[in-house]
């Protein structure tokens, strides 16, 4: 065996090894489609709180009425679900065609690494409205998402962890200046979403490197 044999058959032990340990289903597109939630699900919020005719600023004031933050639970549970859904069929899609199962070693790890910072950031903003506690709402969202995409990581792509950072960064920019919450949410689960999205897309999906 010559020296480029043996290095082509090193290759393929190594991506063997990263298809086993690494969930790398996870459809780009999805990123995509679930930026573009979010933003609908900003705009739809930020009409109900603060009206179609209020221009986008620093706000000083938060939901102060029980039917409003119904509203506003409801937008966020709808642009959630569809995005779990649409992340779940996507990648289910992609596993298929690379004749991978979407429930596997590498995906269990990953559910289990996401799972504990975001239900512990779940359960801590459900404290913080219950408290009336609304202006870190969105920081602690941001925070608590990007904490788990840091530890999901390392079940799957590497930009992964870069888009995580991104999120963490701007929950604390957000928790600063809590009165452009809204501005810092849309660009972290909408803007990012989509940048990011777009790129693992390219270069994971459509074989661009």
């Amino acid at each position: 065996m010559n020296h480029e044999q043996l290095q082509s058959e090193l290759l393929s032990i190594r991506h063997l090894m990263e298809r086993s340990a690494k969930f790398i289903s996870l459809s780009g597109l999805s990123g995509i489609l679930a930026g573009c939630y979010a933003l609908v699900g900003a705009a739809l919020g930020y009409r109900e709180v603060y009206g179609l005719s209020s221009k986008v600023g620093y706000r000083d004031h938060y939901v102060t009425e029980e039917a409003v933050l119904v509203k506003l639970v409801i937008i966020a549970s709808v642009v959630l679900l569809l995005s779990i859904g649409t992340a779940i069929w996507l990648s289910a899609r992609k596993a298929r065609k690379q004749g991978q199962g979407i429930w596997n070693p590498a995906s269990r790890g990953l559910l289990n690494a996401v799972g504990v910072p975001l239900v512990a950031g779940g359960l801590f903003v459900l404290v913080m409205i219950a408290r009336g506690t609304y202006g870190l709402v969105a920081p602690a969202c941001l925070i608590f998402y990007g904490l788990a995409l840091v530890a999901g990581s390392q079940y799957t792509y590497r930009d992964v962890k870069g888009l995580g950072i991104l999120q963490i960064v701007l929950g604390l920019l957000a928790a600063c200046l809590p009165g452009y919450s809204l501005i810092f949410w849309s660009l972290g689960f909408g803007v990012l979403h989509i940048l990011y999205g777009f790129i693992m897309y390219v270069k994971y999906e459509r074989g661009v490197a």
